[in-house]
């Protein structure tokens, strides 16, 4: 991992951000022979995968009917292992430099100084650096990382628990619909309702409540905790005429979102519409030759948010930056089948 040193790396292309299209781009760079070294702000890679909900079932992978978050990191990781990826984690990339007239040479600066020069930057932050929306509970801090969670990263610690989950939305229905068959008591708390999930798991939610595996606590939001030394024994809700109700419980799950900010990306000029990047959905070139995006902070026209998007935006995004720096060159198309996975660069 690189360091605070005065030590200049030089390579192709710099990736910033090492989520599941930070990853696939280390593939698709690599089989276009290019080198690429990895920046991202957490200790570790994954992104939101890791960080978030590791054990979270991922449904639209192609070849994978189901495959868990972490895993599909793993196997991200390894496909990319051939190409020899340095990774700068637990750093953000705080300054780019255009270090020529045409966008092919770069000067990238860290929090922590690592300083790399490259032939191109290809921006696969996500939703950028990110955090839970917490909810305005007083005192709640006593209970953070003891029995009120913002993230799920080991779903064996809540069995035969009893768990309040609040929110409306695809993370919340999510983990009521993985953790219903090993809490011993589950209740999901929403102020209206309609979920804000996809229907087809809002209707596996209705269906659950249905046959009394878990129970909606609709409409209430939260109103206060009571416990002692870090330790719930109750979540009080009540409803918009301040009808109050007491849950039982040993653990709540809050899941309203995450506060995200672009950080320094947001002063490099990358024309942003509404904290993502405009890009060209041929290329995923931005509006500066040489600086590419991919993955969510990446929008056009009728874009969808989905991993699979991302993979295929890495893929345009390679070919380009391959001709991009070397115009000259013929380049013939080849498929993975034929030309095998290249020696490391």
């Amino acid at each position: 991992m690189g360091s605070a040193e005065s030590e200049v790396y030089n390579t192709d292309v710099v990736i910033i951000g090492a989520g599941p299209t930070g990853l696939f781009s280390i593939f698709e760079m690599g089989m276009n022979k290019m080198s690429c070294h990895v920046v991202d702000s957490l200790d570790e890679i994954g992104g939101q995968c890791v960080a978030l909900y590791p054990e979270k079932p991922i449904y639209d992978i192609p070849a994978y009917p189901q495959i868990g978050a972490k895993d599909l990191i793993d196997k991200l990781s390894e496909q990319a292992a051939p190409f020899n990826p340095t990774y700068h984690l637990g750093q953000q990339v705080n300054s780019i430099s255009q270090l020529d007239s045409d966008g092919r040479k770069w000067q990238v600066v860290t929090s922590k100084g690592t300083n790399i020069v490259c032939r191109s930057i290809v921006i696969a932050a996500g939703v950028g650096a990110f955090g839970p929306n917490r909810p305005p509970l007083e005192g709640i801090e006593e209970y953070e990382s003891k029995s009120v969670f913002y993230y799920v990263k080991n779903t064996a610690k809540f069995a035969g628990k009893s768990i309040v989950i609040a929110g409306g939305g695809d993370s919340a229905v999510d983990w009521a619909l993985n953790l219903h068959d090993i809490a011993e008591k589950l209740y999901v708390v929403h102020r209206r309702p309609k979920f804000r999930a996809t229907p087809d798991s809002s209707e596996k939610l209705r269906k659950l409540a249905e046959d009394g595996k878990i129970e909606l606590v609709i409409p209430y939001q939260l109103s206060r905790l009571e416990g002692n030394n870090g330790q719930l024994s109750a979540v009080i809700v009540k409803t918009m005429s301040n009808e109050e109700r007491k849950l039982e419980a040993d653990v709540l799950l809050p899941f309203f979102g995450l506060s995200m900010n672009l950080g320094p990306i947001a002063e490099w000029e990358l024309g942003l519409n509404k904290s993502h990047i405009n890009i060209d959905p041929l290329t995923a070139l931005t509006n500066r030759p040489g600086i590419y995006a991919v993955g969510d902070i990446a929008t056009y026209d009728y874009k969808q948010k989905l991993i699979l998007t991302g993979f295929a935006e890495c893929a345009q995004a390679a070919h380009h930056i391959r001709r991009f720096l070397n115009p000259d060159q013929v380049i013939h198309f080849e498929y993975s089948t034929t030309s095998g996975v290249p020696k490391a660069v």
